[in-house]
Formats: C-alpha cells, sequence, structure tokens
C-alpha cells in the first residue's frame, strides 16, 4: 500500500518521528482551544511552530497546518465566537513564523464541515454559505488566496444520503453517493453542468458560494471524507469498499478530472478514517470509519495509492 499523506488531529511527536524519513506529506494540527492564545501572541505561535513544526521539518514532509477543526461548526457560546473571530489572525500569525524562517512549501488551513452551508444546496449552483458566518467566511477567503493555500472541506456524500433517506421524500439516489456513474446523471439548470456523483455536486456547491463572496479561484482540498462500514443504513463494508476505491480512483487519475465546475483541478484528499473510534459519543455509525483493524489488517479491501 503506497500512502501519500497523512493528516493528524494533533502535532503527536512520536507519530511525527515515525513519519521521519519517508516520502508521506503530513497535516498537522493546532488545538481549538489553542487558536486564541497563539492569536494574542506571535511569541506563543513561534513557541508551537518551533516545538512541532521545526522539531520535525524537514525529516518528516510536513507539508499542512491545520489551525483548529470545524472552528464554524459549534458556535453555541462567547468563547466558540470568540475562537472563531480571531482564526484567521491565528493562521496569520502561524504562517509568519514559518515565513520567517524560511519554509515556502508548508501551507496553513483549517479544515470547515459541510455545515457552514445553507441547508439547499441542490443545485450545486445554489451553494450559498450561511448568512450569520459570511462575516467570518471572507476574512478566511481573504487570507487563503493571498497565500494561495487550501480551502479544507470536511465532506461526507454517505451523511447527505442518509439524511436524504430519513428527512427528505425525494431521498438521493445510494448509486450517486457510491460513484456509480452509470446509475444517473443530473444536470444543474442554472449552470447547463452535468453531475455523475453526489461528491461532486457537494464540493461545487462550496465552489459557488465562494465565488458568490468573490473568491473564484480559491483551491479545495477535502480534508475528511469516508464511508462507515458498519451501524445505520448504507453503512456496511461493501459500500465502504465501493465509495474508497472510487474515490481514489478518482482523485488519483492521470490527468485530474476536477469536478464538473473545476474540471482538470487537482483536489488533494484525506479519507477518513485510518482506524475506529469506539470511545467516540453518539450512534454506532459515529464509531465506525477506519480502514484498519488494531492488528494492522483491513477492514475490507482497499486500494490506497497516493491518497489516505
Amino acid at each position: 500500500m503506497n500512502i501519500g499523506r497523512v493528516k493528524l488531529y494533533d502535532a503527536d511527536h512520536e507519530i511525527l518521528n515515525l513519519l521521519s524519513g519517508t516520502d508521506i506529506d503530513v497535516a498537522i494540527t493546532v488545538a481549538n482551544d489553542e487558536i486564541s492564545g497563539i492569536a494574542a501572541s506571535q511569541h506563543l505561535a513561534d513557541q508551537w511552530v518551533y516545538e512541532h513544526v521545526i522539531a520535525h521539518y524537514p525529516t518528516t514532509r510536513i507539508r499542512f497546518v491545520l489551525v483548529g477543526n470545524e472552528v464554524f461548526s459549534s458556535i453555541s457560546t462567547p468563547e466558540d465566537m470568540q475562537i472563531a473571530r480571531v482564526l484567521v489572525r491565528a493562521m496569520r500569525r502561524i504562517k509568519n513564523t514559518i515565513k520567517a524562517l524560511g519554509i515556502r512549501n508548508i501551507k496553513i488551513g483549517t479544515p470547515l464541515s459541510m455545515d457552514i452551508m445553507e441547508t439547499t444546496t441542490f443545485p450545486p449552483s445554489n451553494g450559498t454559505f450561511k448568512q450569520e458566518l459570511q462575516q467570518l467566511m471572507v476574512p478566511l477567503l481573504k487570507y487563503i488566496n493571498g497565500t494561495k493555500s487550501f480551502f479544507f472541506i470536511n465532506v461526507y456524500p454517505y451523511i447527505e444520503w442518509f439524511e436524504s433517506q430519513v428527512w427528505n421524500q425525494t431521498a438521493i439516489n445510494l448509486g450517486s453517493a457510491l460513484f456509480r456513474s452509470d446509475d444517473e446523471s443530473y444536470t444543474d439548470p442554472q449552470s447547463g453542468l452535468e453531475y455523475t456523483n453526489l461528491l461532486d455536486q457537494m464540493l461545487d456547491s462550496v465552489v459557488y458560494a465562494m465565488a458568490k463572496l468573490g473568491y473564484n479561484d480559491v483551491m479545495l482540498a477535502i480534508s475528511e471524507t469516508g464511508w462507515p462500514h458498519e451501524g445505520e443504513s448504507g453503512a456496511n463494508r461493501y459500500n465502504a469498499a465501493e465509495y474508497i476505491n472510487n474515490l481514489v480512483r478518482k482523485m488519483t487519475a492521470v490527468p485530474s478530472i476536477g469536478t464538473p465546475a473545476r474540471p482538470g483541478v487537482v483536489i488533494p484528499t484525506f479519507i477518513f478514517s485510518m482506524y475506529d473510534e469506539n470511545q467516540k459519543f453518539g450512534p454506532s455509525t459515529e464509531r465506525q470509519w477506519g480502514l484498519f483493524n488494531p492488528d494492522g489488517s483491513p477492514v475490507y479491501e482497499v486500494n490506497i495509492t497516493s491518497i489516505v
């Protein structure tokens, strides 16, 4: 198995040491509760970078520093709002430190969830960020665009499909969620673009949302995607294997496929997740996304080539 990139939800020294000397590109993460401190202090930003980046770079191929995770999804308290408001400042401070050290090949980003979108994102050309988040989105997009980084999005066709079965009278076709291009296609009545899978529709809804705020060219990256192998309806090993294998085939195609709105564009992609999260709260489906068992054996047959 040839793994091309790995995303860590922290900056664990032991794991970073294990990745030293490999050809694996690594994304490390600044915890949400560290954002306010870093935003307020360049010294703390310097300290974080020296401890978590410089201690391992370049023998460990750190290529992304992700500041927080889904920061705009949990704004329920004044503290949450404060973190959201200073997110870009924290990203800028981390970037300042890295740039001052002469490092040019590490991108700074922040993963966001699809719940930043208005509930009606279909057709894709209707894609719009929630009104209450737009004052936060504009400075973020400005920063990402200015640094030529990526708009990182956690995108799960399984969740979109499952919720359509539960809540919508017109359910999404399972084949569309699993990249079965022969099952059906959908033409966006406004753009005229044809879609053969749900992932492309979801990604392009974000593309159109960014364009509506004046940012037509910000690059996309998938910071999380996957399919549960156990749990609720549609969550089984057969569907999980089909989704992951078709995803890998799409994202590693040469030349790059991109999406209907962004044809031929490379989309860096991270699969969620390496292992199940047995201690996670919520429905059983929440805990069953892993590709591998604890002993390293595969949960199902999957061909991962230059993508994780």
